[in-house]
């Protein structure tokens, strides 16, 4: 990852992001578009205590995956996180971006939570999300995987 740059994004709005939105819509996905909405209108902004939201940037600057944790937002369970808007270029998959992301928004969230739970409906996420621990389980609504900190 010496290529790469992992930082803490504190305003998304400084952020580009429009080369990940276009090319994450080419593959049928929208969230990023809502990640950009949702912070927009004040919906989701990772800002409440255990919130966090991470960019990988490449040699250039440029944003090449992105990532959070929210407090999740379908449990009552308060030691519930939520992993949400996570996205690499396709560029960039198997090159360990995607592993380096989620084991840094894993480590902050064991400070909050105690599960950490997800939804994803392709196959190559679920190899993905299964090969950094997560286990398949539908246990927490609205959600297709969990893994225990």
């Amino acid at each position: 990852m010496e290529q790469f740059e992992l930082k803490k994004i504190k305003n998304l709005l400084d952020v580009n992001l429009m080369d990940l939105v276009t090319e994450s819509k080419k593959e049928g996905f929208r969230f990023l578009e809502r990640l950009i909405n949702d912070y927009k209108n004040g919906t989701n902004n990772f800002s409440k205590s255990g919130e966090v939201l991470y960019g990988v940037f490449n040699k250039e600057g440029l944003l090449i995956a992105i990532g959070g944790i929210n407090k999740d937002p379908f449990s009552t369970n308060k030691r519930t996180g939520r992993l949400r808007r996570f996205y690499v270029s396709k560029e960039y998959r198997r090159m360990g971006v995607g592993r380096s992301l989620v084991t840094r928004i894993l480590k902050d969230a064991s400070e909050n939570y105690e599960i950490i739970v997800l939804y994803t409906d392709t196959e190559d996420a679920n190899k993905f999300y299964t090969s950094v621990g997560f286990i398949k389980d539908n246990s927490v609504s609205k959600s297709t995987h969990s893994l225990n900190l």
